[in-house]
């Protein structure tokens, strides 16, 4: 049975969406994107063992700025850090362009909220060539009226003001939206923005209730199995099947 939405207090106006795994599927290499950035670490002064590969890439970058930032490092290392790994980060994410697909449902969810008058943006932390070319190649970036990347000026995912920063871009207030996401940087960007934060479970996953229990940990207002689902959630109904003739 579908999760239940709660009644809004006021008409839902808009919706943001992560990129990856959401909307699109891309062999993004997450396991060799975090060694990377530990490695920059480490050759920009940061102490070896610091920082772990468990560690998502936010936190990784975080603790590595901290630390170049509470030592005797020159002046300036802090920002080489932060933009050769950045460089790094998009030299990996666009090598994965040509494997990149849509999610199943992803153009006929968009649509759908499209045609019901939704306003639809996007929040990722991938890099602005890579979401770019997943839209076009996916077909999808005329739905999107506004995105912004790690590539975008000003905070960043899972900042909650790079969320609100989207919202005004499209006009949407906070209390009136919704962030869907597959991951938990997804829930918390989205509790910081105090904006409801609706779940999608990974295509790939392991054990339903242990994945669907750790959006509801976090928050979720919703978890859903795919996009259809998160459709009708979202107060779509389902498209009807077509007859045949005889």
């Amino acid at each position: 049975m579908d999760s239940v939405d709660p009644k809004y207090l006021d008409p839902l106006l808009g919706v943001v969406f992560d990129l990856d795994g959401t909307l699109v599927l891309s062999p993004h290499p997450f396991d060799k994107m975090r060694h990377e950035v530990i490695r920059l670490a480490e050759l920009h002064g940061v102490t070896p063992g610091h920082l772990s590969v468990k560690q998502t890439i936010p936190s990784l970058m975080e603790a590595a700025a901290s630390e170049i930032d509470h030592s005797t490092l020159p002046e300036g290392t802090r920002f080489r850090f932060e933009a050769s790994v950045n460089r790094r980060l998009d030299e990996i994410e666009v090598e994965g362009l040509e494997k990149t697909v849509a999610r199943p449902g992803a153009r006929e969810l968009l649509d759908a909220l499209t045609e019901k008058g939704y306003r639809i943006g996007l929040l990722t932390r991938s890099c602005q060539a890579f979401a770019q070319g997943a839209l076009r190649r996916t077909q999808l970036a005329h739905f999107i009226r506004s995105s912004r990347t790690r590539s975008s000026p000003g905070p960043v995912k899972p900042d909650p003001e790079a969320l609100l920063a989207v919202l005004r871009e499209i006009e949407v207030p906070p209390n009136r939206a919704v962030f869907v996401g597959d991951h938990r940087i997804d829930a918390d960007c989205a509790h910081g923005a105090r904006v409801r934060f609706y779940g999608l479970l990974p295509v790939e996953l392991g054990p339903l209730g242990t994945e669907t229990d750790r959006f509801k940990a976090a928050g979720a207002v919703a978890v859903a199995r795919d996009l259809a689902q998160l459709g009708r959630q979202l107060g779509l109904k389902p498209q009807a099947t077509a007859v045949p003739a005889g």
